[in-house]
Order: C-alpha cells, then structure tokens, then sequence
C-alpha cells in the first residue's frame, strides 16, 4: 500500500470520526431541547389547570367573605399575569405573585369556620392542593432539563456544534423574590 493510500485512509478516519461527533452532538442537543419543551409544556398544562380552579374557590370564599374585595381582586390580577406570561422569567413573575395571593385567599378562609367544613370548598382547596405539588414537580423537572442542555450547549466540544447549528440556553423557571417566598404573607382585617 502507497503512503497516498494511507493518509487518504486517514483522512477518511477522522473525517469519520468528526462526522460521527457532529451527528452524536447535535442529536443529543435535539435530545435535550425536546425534554425542555415537554417540560415548558407540562408547566403550562397544570397552571392551566390552576387558573381554571381558582375561579370557583374564589366563589365559594365570597359567598363567606364579602368583604374581602381586595383579595378578590389581586387574585384576579394574578390570573390574568399567568395566562398573559411569556417565556420562563415572565411566568415565573407571575407564579410567585400568584403563589403570594393564594397564600392570602387562605388566610381569608381560616378566619371563616363555616367556609373551613364546607365540602365544596374544601374539595377545590385539595385539588389546588394537588395541582401545586404538581406545578412544583414540573418546575424541578423543566430546570433539570434546563440544567442538562445549558451544560451541553456550554462545553467543549459540544459548544461548537451548538454554535453551528444555533442552539440557545434556556432560563430557568426560578423564584424571582426569595423574601417573599420565605416570609409568610400577613393579612389585615
């Protein structure tokens, strides 16, 4: 075999090799991008869920506290912020100024026994219960998924192959207020 033969079969190798690096990468950073969507989707299904419920818990606590009007009308700002958000950091915005008002809407209901041991409302309260964990589990799995593509997209050699085919880092769904989330919402009567 010539010494042409051989530098061409080695050409041929690594063109091999780089080729075969190329595809792997960019399918696992398809890979990746896709379970961040199915993540962001999943996200959306139960706050979806979420802003559904809460008209109807909001009936049921008004029919007890009449009063309370400007709660009432906080949760609807806190509706309306979660079904207009767009993107990561807008919604998680508007999740923790819902999770704030909720927090509220059941201050309002403890201090109103007979709403407490009304089957209807505590029905609501229990799914909403639910749906939370829910919301809660779909975020740490959105950021997992976050984590895993950013980390690809910023390393090397993986970078390269993101930059040529223009893959972006996601954000993360985070909380964007730790004081509030950490102190507990004080209601006044």
């Amino acid at each position: 075999m010539s010494v042409l033969a051989i530098v061409l079969i080695v050409i041929a190798a690594l063109l091999g090799v780089i080729i075969m690096f190329v595809i792997g990468s960019y399918n696992g950073l398809v890979t990746l991008r896709n379970r961040v969507e199915e993540a962001w989707s999943d996200i959306t299904v139960q706050l979806k869920r979420r802003t559904d419920l809460i008209p109807n818990l909001v009936n049921s606590v008004k029919g007890y506290a009449t009063h309370e009007k400007e709660v009432f009308e906080k949760v609807t700002e806190a509706r309306s912020a979660i079904m207009n958000a767009q993107g990561a950091a807008d919604t998680a915005k508007a999740e923790n100024m819902m999770e704030g008002v909720l927090k509220s809407l059941f201050a309002v209901a403890e201090a109103y026994p007979e709403l407490k041991a009304n089957q209807n409302f505590l029905q609501l309260q229990q799914e909403l219960v639910d749906t939370e964990d829910k919301i809660q589990a779909a975020r740490r799995f959105y950021n997992g998924g976050v984590r895993d593509l950013n980390t690809k997209i910023q390393t090397f050699p993986a970078n390269i192959v993101a930059g040529m085919f223009g893959f972006q880092a996601k954000e993360f769904f985070d909380v964007e207020d730790r004081a509030s989330v950490e102190n507990p919402v004080e209601v006044k009567f």
